[in-house]
């Protein structure tokens, strides 16, 4: 079984060959370049590096989001069409989730994040148990303080992993104090290895019907939907 798994959901982008269970290339960048033009030469670069052919592909798993919304598009629409094209199927996966495998080895709350802006941010609360990540919370675009408030009441430690942590760490110190726990900045680096493990029981999708996940409606469209309600309420 050899898959590729894709993630440009955020600012990392990474590309991963797995075969029968065994990493066999990754690359990874934390760069805010186009990943519409890295992506491409990326995955082409890895596959012969690695001598994999396309038609020895069998499955695509890609980062679906939460996370930048053209992002998220890229990586789907790249993902989606190569399906198609091999005639493969294609799985999508939380990027919370991915970024949750970070914290594997940790005994109680994960609680991965990306910054929504405005005091916003993308999250949710996840816990290793029985060789599987398990949503406790369920992902949502909160406000970082009342997030914190919410999930301070249950007095657990909390593992916090972030690309964004450096803009939060001085208010998750002052919520959670003692029992936030903040590693090396190296683990704050969703891995698209960890996508590609995290796909691996989950339902491949109809590839014309894979959605993203933003969590929230882009700023136009909800724009547009508010515009549309008040005519209708005028």
């Amino acid at each position: 079984m050899n898959v590729l798994a894709i993630d440009t959901s955020n600012q990392i982008m990474g590309v991963a060959l797995v075969k029968d269970n065994v990493l066999v290339g990754e690359v990874v960048t934390n760069l805010t370049k186009n990943h519409s033009v890295r992506l491409m030469p990326a995955i082409d670069q890895l596959m012969n590096d690695t001598s994999m052919l396309p038609d020895q592909l069998d499955e695509i798993v890609v980062a679906k989001g939460p996370g930048s919304f053209t992002g998220v598009r890229i990586g789907l629409a790249t993902a989606k069409a190569m399906a198609w094209s091999l005639g493969i199927p294609v799985k999508g996966v939380s990027s919370l989730e991915t970024l949750a495998y970070q914290g594997s080895f940790f005994n109680s709350y994960i609680c991965p994040f990306f910054d929504a802006r405005r005091g916003l941010v993308y999250t949710g609360l996840y816990q290793w148990a029985d060789d599987r990540m398990v949503l406790v919370e369920k992902e949502v675009n909160i406000r970082m303080d009342e997030w914190l408030d919410y999930i301070a009441n249950d007095q657990k430690q909390v593992l916090f992993l972030s690309q964004d942590i450096e803009m939060h760490r001085s208010l998750i110190k002052e919520k959670i104090g003692d029992l936030a726990y903040i590693p090396d900045l190296n683990y704050h680096i969703a891995k698209p290895s960890h996508l590609a493990l995290a796909g691996k029981d989950k339902q491949a999708e109809n590839t014309h019907a894979l959605t993203p996940n933003y969590l929230r409606l882009v700023e136009a469209e909800a724009n547009w939907l508010k515009a549309q309600k008040d005519k209708t309420n005028a």
